[in-house]
C-alpha cells in the first residue's frame, strides 16, 4: 500500500541538486520548491487517475459482474462471473481539495 511515488533522481522538480555550491546548504532554510525546467509546478495534486469503469450500457463502479446459472449434478447453482471485457476507464478526475504531492521533501508537522 502507497503512494506512486517517483523512484528516478532529478525527475521531481522538488529533488535536490546534490552540488556543493547550493546557496540553501549553509543555513537552516530550505526552499520548498526548486523549480529546475517546470514553469508553475506547485507540491500540490489537482487530478488523479479514478479506479471506476463504464461498462457497455453507461453504468459506473468499480466492478462488474453477471450471473450465470451453473447446473452440476441435475441442480441449477446461480454463480457471479466478474466481468473484464468491455469495460472503459473513467480517466482522470478532479479532486475537490487538492492533496499534497507523495514525493514532496519537506515535513509538515513533527510531533
Amino acid at each position: 500500500m502507497g503512494g506512486s511515488g517517483s523512484k528516478s533522481k532529478g525527475f521531481w522538480p522538488f529533488s535536490g541538486s546534490g552540488s556543493v555550491d547550493d546557496p540553501t546548504k549553509d543555513g537552516n532554510e530550505q526552499p520548498l520548491a526548486r523549480v529546475r525546467s517546470f514553469l508553475g509546478a506547485t507540491p500540490f495534486v489537482l487530478t488523479r487517475r479514478s479506479s471506476l469503469f463504464y461498462d457497455e450500457d453507461g453504468d459506473l463502479a468499480h466492478e462488474f459482474y453477471e450471473e450465470t446459472i451453473v447446473t452440476k449434478n441435475g441442480r441449477k447453482k446461480a454463480k457471479l462471473k466478474r466481468i473484464h471485457k468491455n469495460l472503459t476507464p473513467q480517466g482522470i478526475i478532479k479532486l475537490d481539495h487538492p492533496c499534497i504531492h507523495v514525493d514532496f521533501p519537506v515535513v509538515l508537522c513533527e510531533a
